[in-house]
């Protein structure tokens, strides 16, 4: 004589040994469940002869009374979702955020003051440079300052000289041309000074007359960030305007390169939200798009987009790959059920249990989408209003395979 089969799994035949294996994972809802055969409906295909072909009817599982307060049934339900675009980008620096160090001058290394990786605000020093250029400069800014005094002292004499009628007003104007070229020449020695990053300091102590003029000028960080890349070694020889020293960026925000395909284009704007994640760490990163690519990447035949990232804790690294959904702002109504309701067969097609009569269910495929907040996308095998089962589907299927 046939044995039912348990909702556990377990069989009165079974070997307790084996129930005692099974009967935990099923304790949870101790539904007994009784398989029946009953008709669904006619949708069996239709022959050449015009005869519908005989299909085997769907079994339905009937659930006692007392148990039925086991199992959530829900109505398939329709929603209107936000199309979310899933793709994946690399992580690169902030274009917008990223800049080199390099020097204003010629000369070799003397002194690093920071290594890769290092946090560095802007116009703080990274490194020196023994030059002649500098030493030049500042020299010619003593000597343009020499000048102008000369000059300040010979307009002053002149024009006494010129009260008491002992110099003529022709001396006087020649004076005072004198002293405005010498003026002249300081405030252009002077912006040769700044050109080379020289602080107020620096500038103050270059004016002091009999000093020693120190070579040396610092290469400063020209913005706040971190030190990405360090591209030089003590003693090396570097080139004005030519030899790059450091790569700083500022790493709190990051570039991500994604790629977008033809069909999600039509979707995607500049503004939309993005949630990004990586495997690597619990947080997830939040980006907003802001460039979307004029042309198609004839390798992946798709096109390129720029998301801006924020990137607390700095976990985001260049090159590290990300998962990326575009949250746009176009909507789409969808028929959806939750995700527990959502099972696989063998073959790993998708299927329901759905409710045929009261307390009677039977099993169905159906063709699923995309996932959002606990819910399935259910583009076939459902319509609107019929009844599925939730929470308590894997024990049906647990209870039908035996």
């Amino acid at each position: 004589m046939r044995q039912t089969p348990r909702l556990d799994g377990s069989n009165p035949g079974m070997p307790l040994s084996t129930r005692s294996r099974v009967l935990p994972a099923a304790a949870a809802i101790p539904l007994i469940l009784l398989v029946c055969c009953a008709s669904c409906g006619d949708s069996r295909p239709v022959s050449a002869s015009g005869e519908r072909e005989p299909t085997p009817e769907p079994e339905l599982f009937s659930v006692p009374s007392a148990q039925i307060s086991h199992l959530q049934i829900v109505p398939v339900r329709k929603s209107t979702w936000r199309t979310l675009v899933h793709t994946t980008g690399t992580v690169d620096w902030d274009a917008d955020h990223t800049t080199q160090a390099i020097t204003q001058v010629s000369g070799p290394i003397t002194r690093i003051l920071v290594d890769q990786g290092a946090r560095v605000q802007k116009g703080d020093p990274l490194l020196y440079v023994a030059s002649p250029d500098v030493a030049n400069a500042v020299s010619a800014y003593r000597k343009a300052q020499n000048q102008r005094e000369l000059a300040q002292r010979t307009l002053q004499r002149t024009r006494q000289l010129f009260e008491h009628g002992a110099a003529a007003a022709k001396d006087v104007e020649t004076a005072e041309a004198t002293l405005n070229d010498a003026a002249t020449d300081v405030q252009n020695s002077l912006q040769a000074l700044k050109i080379f990053n020289i602080t107020q300091a620096q500038i103050d102590e270059a004016a002091r007359q009999g000093v020693p003029i120190n070579p040396e000028l610092p290469v400063r960080a020209p913005i706040s960030g971190t030190v990405v890349q360090k591209l030089v070694m003590p003693g090396q020889l570097i080139q004005a305007g030519a030899t790059t020293c450091f790569m700083i960026s500022d790493t709190r925000t990051v570039w991500v390169q994604a790629h977008i395909f033809d069909r999600d284009l039509p979707s995607v704007h500049v503004g939309d939200a993005v949630l990004e994640t990586n495997a690597s760490f619990p947080e997830r990163f939040t980006g907003t798009v802001q460039y979307i690519g004029a042309m198609l990447d004839p390798d992946t035949r798709t096109t390129p987009v720029r998301i801006v990232t924020r990137n607390p804790g700095l976990l985001l690294k260049k090159d590290m790959f990300v998962d990326a959904v575009v949250h746009t702002r176009t909507q789409q109504d969808v028929l959806s059920v939750p995700v527990a309701a959502v099972l696989r067969d063998p073959q790993n097609q998708p299927f329901v249990y759905y409710e045929v009569q009261p307390q009677k269910f039977a099993q169905r495929t159906i063709t699923t989408g995309a996932e959002q907040e606990g819910e399935v996308q259910v583009l076939s095998g459902l319509r609107e209003g019929e009844r599925v089962v939730a929470d308590g589907s894997i024990f049906l299927q647990f209870a039908n395979s035996q």
